[in-house]
């Protein structure tokens, strides 16, 4: 679930507005397009002086015994999980986005996306072999995304990113948050006679 996301202009220039500084690596990198496990992507993290930050960090924890990686990680787990430990309770994130895509069982692509508006979507992060990796958060599906599949990504308002990057407490309760309904678009979708 959620294996690949965009951003868009648009939605860039937007994040730009809502933090604070942005990490002079994202300046010189090409931060639009398709982002895939394993690649760079922009991150809004708190600094130490608890403002909001956009730097590049990769996308999925190594997999165990160095093999695939683990690019999300499920709500209702989460807490319990060891591996995920420091990164939840310590190294919260958002990963905006302008969409991202999920393929039905008859593997038509579907694209999520909120109408002009990015997505915010929670996860966090931790350091392995000297380099910063996220994973994003899904949870159940909501009716928006439940004809295509049975997760998608915790999506957080704009409002909450400060509350989830900094309030234990409340981004506990975020967890268990339903997310807002999304638009879905299909390029050609398989039409049944028999319906």
């Amino acid at each position: 679930m959620c294996g690949r996301f965009y951003i868009d202009e648009e939605t860039y220039l937007d994040i730009r507005n809502v933090v604070s500084e942005v990490d002079a690596s994202l300046k010189r990198m090409h931060v639009t397009g398709d982002i895939h496990p394993t690649e760079t992507a922009p991150v809004i993290v708190s600094n130490d002086f608890k403002n909001l930050q956009l730097c590049s960090k990769a996308w999925g924890y190594p997999g165990w015994q160095k093999k695939g990686v683990i690019f999300n990680a499920r709500v209702e787990s989460v807490m319990e999980k060891r591996m995920f430990q420091n990164g939840i309770h310590y190294h919260r994130a958002v990963i905006p986005a302008a969409g991202f895509y999920e393929w039905s069982r008859q593997k038509e692509k579907n694209t999520f996306y909120r109408n002009g508006k990015p997505l915010y979507l929670a996860g966090f992060y931790d350091r392995f072999d000297k380099e910063d990796r996220f994973v994003i958060l899904t949870t159940v599906a909501n009716a928006s995304m439940r004809p295509v599949h049975d997760r998608m990504p915790l999506v957080l308002e704009k409002d909450q990113i400060r509350s989830w990057l900094w309030e234990e407490k409340q981004a506990q309760g975020m967890l268990r948050q339903i997310p807002v309904l999304l638009e879905r678009y299909v390029p050609y979708e398989q039409q049944n006679l028999f319906e």
